[in-house]
């Protein structure tokens, strides 16, 4: 009798002692739960294991990379479904450990060991990253930056579009193009920077060269782009060479840590900071500062996580620091914005785009989807589940204001106090 979806459900209730929210299909082809609901597919007994030796997100994510759990239906439905029951409840060993000490969690998770056969644990997928050296070192993060860039700018091409910007689209209305809204985006970056024709740019992260080509092509600046990828940065020297831009565009393969032929009149950094690290954040506010000329302008776009209660319980979200940013970290607005402080800057705009991230992310994952075949051949099966997952569950993050991103117009005032901006820099619609 094939009932494993019905003992599945059960025993996973009576373990987490809530009900499931989603529908479950197992491996025999039984189903269980609301009728109408998201289905998690739970393909074989491995996901089970996976799940009991790594309770929480990160055995989730292994089942998901490895192809051993699904979700048919809607995904974002499903994520949303399950992320209060998963995600949101997060891993407490403390927790856990007070909870075994209950007959029937004991009971639930002696069945699913049942149910599982096997009591070694799987090995995690080829596509989990194993750590090595200490944090934020330049040969760190120049392994980090090339684990999720380096995946192939063919594959990037059917994720991000012709445009190749892969940060967040600034929406004129939710029903715009992906193409007009990284435009838009592109040119807001030029326009806050106040770029004009003989400005010297540094693009930090300079991704495929987008915003360096713009700002050339359309301000006539003078861009120096960097970036730690490989293959980010054959992309943006093609590009420039095709758009007839190299006199104007300079790309280079170098941590930001390195640039020392400042001054620059202005400098972008569009989501790269994720990738500083809290400890070192600092010090790159500083050698940007340092860089700029007096007067000079940083717009920086970042990723924000909301602030805790006590910060010192905050830890990286297990999944995106194993399969998809190694060694990211976020911190709150409040944060970034007080250490530009003290790195010198004085900070003349802070602009919330949290909305613009979810509809980005919800066009990126339509793009993936549309064209999952060759995406798979590209990368990997694994590879492309990674993406799929990342994108669908943040773009629901900064739905519910569990994230944000801000642009943060910042300028190296000099002593006289003559910052350069205008009395009024913005006006609400």
């Amino acid at each position: 009798m094939a009932d494993a979806a019905v003992r599945l459900k059960g025993l996973v209730e009576q373990l987490v002692g809530a009900p499931l929210p989603v529908r479950v299909r197992a491996w025999d082809g039984s189903q269980a739960g609301p009728p109408g609901a998201p289905v998690l597919v739970v393909r074989n007994r491995r996901a089970v294991r996976r799940l009991l030796w790594r309770p929480g997100e990160l055995g989730l994510a292994r089942a998901w990379v490895a192809g051993d759990l699904d979700i048919e239906g809607d995904l974002y439905a499903g994520l949303d479904l399950l992320s209060g029951l998963i995600w949101e409840r997060g891993e407490d060993t403390r927790s856990l450990t007070e909870a075994l000490r209950d007959p029937e969690v004991r009971s639930a998770v002696r069945g699913l060991f049942a149910m599982a056969r096997s009591p070694l644990p799987p090995a995690p997928p080829e596509e989990e990253v194993r750590r090595r050296g200490h944090l934020h070192t330049k040969r760190t993060d120049r392994r980090a930056i090339s684990h999720h860039y380096d995946v192939g700018n063919d594959f990037y091409e059917i994720v991000l579009g012709p445009s190749m910007v892969y940060s967040c689209a600034y929406w004129q209305t939710p029903d715009s193009t992906l193409e007009a809204a990284q435009h838009d985006k592109l040119d807001l970056v030029c326009r806050k920077l106040g770029l004009e024709p003989g400005v010297r740019l540094l693009d930090v992260g300079c991704g495929w060269g987008s915003l360096a080509a713009h700002a050339a092509r359309r301000y006539g600046v003078h861009v120096v782009g960097i970036t730690l990828s490989q293959e980010q940065a054959a992309y943006a020297r093609k590009r420039a060479a095709d758009e007839g831009l190299t006199d104007r565009i300079e790309i280079r393969v170098q941590d930001y840590r390195d640039v020392m032929d400042g001054p620059y009149d202005a400098i972008s950094s569009i989501g790269m900071a994720e990738h500083v690290g809290a400890d070192r954040y600092l010090e790159y506010a500083t050698d940007l500062h340092r860089l700029l000329e007096p007067g000079g302008r940083l717009l920086n776009h970042q990723i924000a996580r909301r602030p805790q209660r006590d910060e010192s319980t905050y830890h990286v979200d297990e999944f995106i620091d194993a399969y998809v940013f190694p060694d990211g970290e976020l911190q709150p607005i409040g944060v970034t914005v007080g250490q530009l402080e003290r790195a010198g800057f004085e900070v003349r705009d802070v602009e919330s785009i949290r909305e613009h991230y979810a509809l980005t992310l919800r066009h990126w994952v339509a793009r993936l989807e549309d064209d999952w075949p060759r995406a798979v051949r590209l990368t990997s099966p694994g590879r492309a589940r990674v993406w799929r997952l990342y994108m669908a569950a943040s773009a629901l993050a900064f739905e519910h204001n569990q994230i944000g991103v801000n642009q943060v117009l910042a300028v190296r005032t000099p002593g006289s106090g003559a910052s350069g901006m205008p009395l009024r820099s913005r006006t609400w619609n």
